[in-house]
């Protein structure tokens, strides 16, 4: 998956690109991102 695509699914649920704050994760800076990897930060967090 695209580094940008996994952003845009973050945002829609309410996450923003910021270092301060309560909640956070971090997102690789690779242009393409494991599969496996993004399975596990949606489900870290609990999204959809």
């Amino acid at each position: 998956m695209k580094r940008k695509d996994l952003i845009k699914i973050l945002t829609k649920n309410g996450w923003w690109l910021e270092r301060n704050g309560l909640k956070n994760e971090p997102i690789p800076r690779h242009n393409e991102i494991d599969e496996m990897l993004v399975k596990a930060i949606i489900k870290r967090q609990g999204l959809k």
